[in-house]
């Protein structure tokens, strides 16, 4: 178990605030490090794992011209994706993820780029992170690791 998971658990039920996720590269894993401890479902009730652009688009909203636009790994969409999780569940914050995690990139998306959204009803934030070609299952962690300490760092400042 993630202590920074334990934490966000603590500090969502003693503010009485939901979460999901959208995640796409990670492939249900932060959703996984929230469920791993007991209690949880006092604050996680559903997630959405969307790794082709059709589910991203059906589960989730985004549009078509987003991702034509910009392509599924980009602030554009992680934000589209944080959002629509917001609007389809009962959560109060939503955090998406959408990254390359490898083994190949492209010379404008290289392997290890994870873009992530933090939406809640105050807004949405979004950012990009170049882990670089670290490998698949350590791209995946990196990210995993960074969406959870996003998470904390907003309900720390939030609350």
């Amino acid at each position: 178990m993630s202590p920074v998971a334990e934490e966000i658990l603590r500090k969502a039920q003693a503010f009485g605030l939901k979460i999901t996720c959208a995640e796409s590269c990670t492939g249900g894993m932060i959703s996984a490090a929230l469920t791993d401890i007991a209690g949880s479902s006092a604050i996680f009730e559903e997630g959405f794992v969307t790794y082709s652009n059709g589910a991203k688009q059906k589960m989730l909203g985004v549009r078509h011209k987003t991702l034509a636009d910009y392509g599924a790994v980009s602030e554009p969409v992680a934000r589209e994706m944080a959002e629509g999780a917001l609007r389809q569940s009962q959560a109060d914050l939503a955090i998406s993820v959408s990254g390359i995690a490898g083994p190949s990139g492209s010379e404008f998306k290289p392997e290890g780029r994870v873009c992530f959204a933090l939406a809640s009803a105050h807004g949405t934030e979004s950012e990009t992170q170049e882990f670089g070609a670290l490998g698949r299952a350590a791209v995946r962690q990196a990210a995993l690791n960074h969406a959870l300490n996003l998470i904390h760092v907003h309900l720390t400042l939030a609350h």
